[in-house]
């Protein structure tokens, strides 16, 4: 007789939420300018995934549930976490998605960076601030995208919107 491998957990995102699993979970979201970040320990087995919609937090004093939205917050929060669980920010490898300019910009405003291009910048800067690498991305364009992050691999299914 043969033995089906144990199905994986499924957990979808909205915007402002993050997952942080510790057990094998696929974490799906769909990201227009909103960037999306994984986070993966193959030593510990956890893996998280978080979906902002803007770049900075304009408080401190944000619980969780409502500090998400930010792309900073988010970003501190898990690797912060992650810290609690065990896991070294050298081991852990970190992915990032989104950010595209899906919405028509007038050439007015088109000397303004927008909010996908703020919340790809400010990606960067906090992971790479967190002491945290990222070993790979899809950011920016004129597209979507539709991530599914397995938290047992650490693979991440890409598949552009239109």
């Amino acid at each position: 007789m043969l033995e089906l491998e144990d199905e994986l957990s499924d957990v979808y995102l909205l915007p402002g939420e993050a997952h942080l699993a510790r057990k094998p979970t696929i974490i799906r979201t769909i990201l227009g300018s909103c960037v999306g970040v994984t986070f993966w320990s193959q030593r510990l087995g956890i893996g998280a995934l978080s979906h902002s919609l803007l770049p900075r937090c304009p408080a401190s004093n944000l619980s969780p549930g409502d500090g998400h939205r930010y792309v900073d917050f988010a970003i501190r929060d898990l690797a912060r976490q992650l810290d609690e669980l065990g896991a070294r920010r050298s081991e852990v490898q970190v992915k990032l998605f989104g950010g595209g300019d899906v919405l028509l910009v007038s050439d007015a405003a088109s000397s303004i960076p927008t909010v996908g291009k703020q919340n790809c910048e400010a990606a960067i800067e906090v992971v790479r601030a967190e002491g945290l690498s990222v070993v790979a991305s899809s950011m920016g364009g004129k597209l979507g995208r539709n991530i599914q992050f397995n938290t047992k691999t650490g693979e991440v299914l890409l598949r552009w919107l239109d």
